[in-house]
């Protein structure tokens, strides 16, 4: 036993030089940011928070300031920092004044590619009822969502849509739709004019002037657009800025908010925000992000907020498109076959230009189009708003991995269902049914394919148990079933939970084996070298070996791990640092071993000792 533990102890330790000179900067981290948030307490008298603003310039040599004119209400200050900082100040005596002291993180554009408009795209053909726009026949988006049919009832009219994005300029596909005040967060003025092209492609979705004989359309044309540009000439913005432009959008008669933007890590200040805008009516919509991960970004993961994925022309999942936890719905957001026509500006010389982009961006106002055209039939609350928007919502069959949330948008149906009324609890029951959420299957991520793999985990464990009772007896405990659980596959079938408006972070932990705890947050699939070794077996069985009701779990979680990483050292074997391929493979199988020799081992104890 002392030999094996200090042999342990030596390939940890090992593993652990190796790893050091590997650059997993980043990986842990949630965001970037620059600069850090403090948002003092309102009971606070000012004369305080003045004093504490002047010791924290002195302190750390900076200088607090208001993000912008309207900050000073909210008693928001931000000063320059990085991670140490942060930690420093939530540890100092100032934090005693604040509500939380949080990162301003940046949220960006998600990346998307794009090109020219060259006119190659097949055209649909169009009816006598079709608008006059010259290319509106390009615009596969709009048919698929059937846009002609929610106009044949209502455009939107009355109704007020925000585009939180790199501002909008008013091109001439822009000229006849109506506009409401306002506000540039990033340079703190009025005008809210782009220097992107990002925000005017967006607002031309959501509202491009149609039946001009101009340029292209939009989902609804007779709303208004209020323009607040958060985002700089680069695509990149601050939590403090899209906070402060969401209150904004609120308190100036905003219907719905549209969000193509997004990032990592969460805000307190920017679910204030959001619960604000919320309690006042307001539908937000958020892009769910582009990088193919199991999850959607933030904006589109917090409460009330409508996280959209992305589907192309050949009406499949966008490869780009995030998934998973946060996707209330998908909607036309463009790929190769196919992408996103809308008149906007080219950023290098600021002239008008008609561009076809693809991204959750693009697919995000298509849904806040939709909720206006709703909430133009008079449905008002962003709950019911949402309702309609699920229900009436194209079923996406075996959508096991939530690509689709509840289905792709439907305008036709969406407006259709809206004049109709309320949705009764028996339309949500056959909305649920004809989804597959009460059908056991979409509740297990990814189908059969995952499925498979955790069994085998789960009865190797056993079976190795079994194999080492053979010639050391013990007694089977639940201790010992837990601990062969948990660290071969974990409560794997609750990693397919996606439930609308709560975080999905917990039902992955609860699903993950042990191996998969260090990754189980973020939701990668590559593994953690310190959790995916035998240093997690190794300190359970030095701390529980001695007590006779958990040394199960010791030696079952040694047993389960052992299962776990030789089934993934040969299915997917991928690790932080060392990629998917030999090297992975040979990190997980000597650990394998070790797990396995480790459990061996303290089983012969328990024996001797019984």
């Amino acid at each position: 036993m002392r030999k094996l533990i200090l042999f342990c102890l030596f390939f940890i330790g090992l593993s652990a030089a190796i790893f050091g000179f590997l650059n997993f900067q980043g990986l842990a981290a949630q965001g970037t940011f620059e600069t850090i948030l403090l948002d003092f307490r309102e009971d606070i008298p000012q004369e305080l928070v003045q004093q504490d603003l002047q010791a924290i310039a002195k302190q750390y040599n900076v200088t607090p300031r208001l993000d912008n004119q309207f900050s000073a209400k909210d008693n928001v200050y931000i000063i320059r920092g990085d991670r140490e900082r942060l930690k420093d100040l939530r540890k100092s005596e100032f934090a005693k004044h604040t509500e939380f002291i949080e990162p301003n993180y940046i949220y960006k554009i998600p990346k998307q590619e794009n090109v020219s408009y060259n006119g190659t795209f097949t055209p649909f053909a169009d009816n006598a009822s079709s608008p006059n726009d010259p290319y509106y026949s390009q615009q596969w988006n709009l048919h698929n969502i059937g846009v002609e049919g929610a106009w044949s009832q209502n455009k939107g009219d009355g109704v007020t849509v925000a585009v939180i994005d790199t501002g909008v300029t008013q091109v001439q596909d822009l000229a006849e739709t109506k506009f409401v005040k306002g506000y540039d967060f990033v340079n703190d003025k009025e005008a809210a004019d782009d220097d992107n092209g990002h925000g005017t492609h967006v607002a031309g979705t959501v509202a491009q002037a149609t039946n001009n004989n101009y340029g292209v359309a939009g989902v609804a044309y007779e709303a208004s657009i209020m323009p607040l540009k958060v985002l700089s000439d680069y695509g990149g913005g601050t939590i403090a800025d899209i906070a402060e432009a969401i209150r904004f959008a609120a308190d100036n008669g905003a219907d719905v908010i549209n969000m193509s933007l997004g990032g990592g890590g969460e805000s307190k200040l920017m679910k204030e925000a959001i619960e604000y805008a919320y309690k006042k009516g307001v539908v937000i919509i958020a892009a769910a992000g582009n990088e193919n991960e199991n999850s959607a970004a933030y904006p589109a993961r917090y409460t009330h907020v409508i996280g959209v994925s992305s589907f192309g022309a050949d009406g499949e999942k966008a490869p780009y498109s995030n998934y998973g936890a946060g996707v209330d719905i998908s909607a036309p957001g463009g790929s190769e076959a196919g992408k996103i026509l809308q008149e906007t500006i080219d950023p290098e010389t600021g002239q008008s230009v008609l561009l076809g982009l693809q991204g959750t961006s693009m697919a995000s106002p298509h849904v806040a189009g939709v909720a206006a055209l709703i909430k133009s039939t008079g449905i008002k609350e962003p709950d019911a708003v949402l309702q309609v928007l699920e229900k009436s919502a194209r079923v996406v069959a075996d959508d096991g991995l939530n690509y689709y949330g509840a289905g792709k948008l439907n305008a036709e149906e969406a407006v259709k269902l809206a004049s109709q009324g309320q949705i009764s609890f028996q339309d949500f029951f056959r909305w649920l049914r004809e989804n597959g959420y009460l059908n056991p299957r979409f509740w297990i991520d990814g189908g059969a394919y995952a499925l498979l793999p955790k069994i085998l985990m789960v009865v190797g464990s056993y079976l190795l148990a079994w194999f080492l009772r053979v010639y050391f007896p013990f007694a089977w405990s639940w201790s010992l079933s837990s601990g062969l659980i948990f660290g071969s596959s974990g409560l794997f079938f609750l990693k397919g939970f996606y439930i609308f408006d709560l975080p999905q972070w917990p039902f992955r932990v609860l699903g993950s084996s042990i191996p998969e705890l260090g990754n189980a947050i973020q939701g990668t699939d590559a593994f953690n070298p310190v959790f995916a070794s035998v240093l997690i077996p190794l300190g359970l069985v030095a701390l529980l070996l001695g007590n006779q009701q958990w040394k199960g779990f010791a030696i079952g979680a040694s047993l389960g791990m052992a299962v776990c990483l030789a089934v993934s050292a040969f299915i997917d074997p991928a690790v932080w640092g060392l990629g998917n391929g030999i090297w992975a493979q040979m990190f997980l199988m000597t650990n394998a071993i070790l797990c396995l020799g480790l459990a061996r081992l303290a089983v012969r104890d328990e024996a001797q000792v019984a």
